[in-house]
């Protein structure tokens, strides 16, 4: 995204496009890590602690997001690999 590298010194404004981003799309950690180039961890960091030191009500919605996300998880990584094997069958 653009202004990204002004967004790594300013970390309060990172962390409410960050949220911003999750609470907009319902993206996982690891999509607007990608979305944003950044690690996963560092987004992690920033919308779970950081942001709620900084604005509580995103960080409140945002968590709320990120909880229905983990809490399903499951299911897309099931369905992830019964697509993978899928594939595989099909070309043999």
């Amino acid at each position: 995204m653009k202004n990204m590298a002004a967004c790594r010194d300013n970390i309060d404004e990172r962390c409410i496009k960050f949220g911003e981003y999750i609470c907009e799309k319902r993206a996982t950690v690891r999509q607007t890590a990608t979305v944003f180039g950044m690690s996963k961890s560092t987004v992690h960091k920033d919308v779970s602690y950081r942001l709620k030191q900084i604005s509580p009500q995103l960080w409140s919605d945002t968590k709320k997001i990120l909880d229905d996300n983990k809490a399903e998880r499951h299911i897309r990584g099931g369905m992830a690999t019964k697509e993978k094997y899928k594939k595989i069958k099909t070309k043999m």
